[in-house]
Formats: structure tokens, sequence, C-alpha cells
């Protein structure tokens, strides 16, 4: 199960590095990775324009049980939600601006990486 786990976090994190660079190459500039907080993660943080984005990855090798964005269930909306709350209490500097949360998830097909971006996937509520 130890070597699963490990083999999960590399593959986790590759991902997220990937979309990191993906996302650049789409204009949106980094400003953190990874924040963690007792409430929640959030995988990326971004700007995109004028707008502060919070953005979930995810990796489906298999659809049988859905897609990454569709994986992005209600209880973790909230824990990124909660985590974006945080981050903008510690950091004076982006509470200004407009946020969105958005979700990229990565698909492979035959050795290749599919990115599907969904600008504004949920509300904070």
């Amino acid at each position: 199960m130890q070597e699963t786990n490990s083999r999960s976090n590399v593959l986790g994190e590759a991902t997220e590095n990937a979309a990191f660079a993906w996302l650049q190459r789409q204009g949106l500039v980094g400003i953190e990775k990874n924040f963690r907080c007792r409430g929640g993660e959030i995988d990326l943080i971004m700007l995109h324009r004028d707008e502060l984005v919070f953005v979930e990855v995810r990796l489906r090798s298999r659809t049988d049980f859905g897609s990454g964005a569709e994986s992005v269930t209600p209880r973790k909306q909230q824990r990124i939600i909660c985590a974006a709350h945080y981050f903008l209490a510690m950091h004076a500097r982006w509470r200004n601006y407009p946020c969105r949360f958005d979700v990229v998830a990565a698909a492979t097909t035959n050795q290749q990486r599919d990115w599907q971006w969904l600008q504004n996937a949920f509300l904070a509520e």
C-alpha cells in the first residue's frame, strides 16, 4: 500500500507541475503551489489577467467513474474554498482581487496528456 501511495503522490505532483506549466503557457502567472492549511489544500494559485485563480488539478487515466473534473465533489469544493479564505486572510496583497475557482483535468491517452480547463468550475457560497 505504501508503494502505491508513493507512486500516486509522485504522479500527482508531476501532473500539478505539468498543469502549472501548461497554465503559464495560457497566460496565467504562478503565485503559489500546494497551499495547505488545516481546512484544506489548493493545488495551484495563479493570476489570470486581474483575477486570482484557485486551481484544483485532477488526473484520470480511466474515465469509468467520471472525468477528473467530475471528481471534484461538493465536499472537496468546500475544502478548497476554506483554504482560499485562509490564503486571503494570510496574504493581504491579494484580498481585493476578484477570485475564481478553476479545475484543470488531465486525461492520459496513448501516452499523451490532454488538458481540460474549466474556468469558474464552482462558486464560493
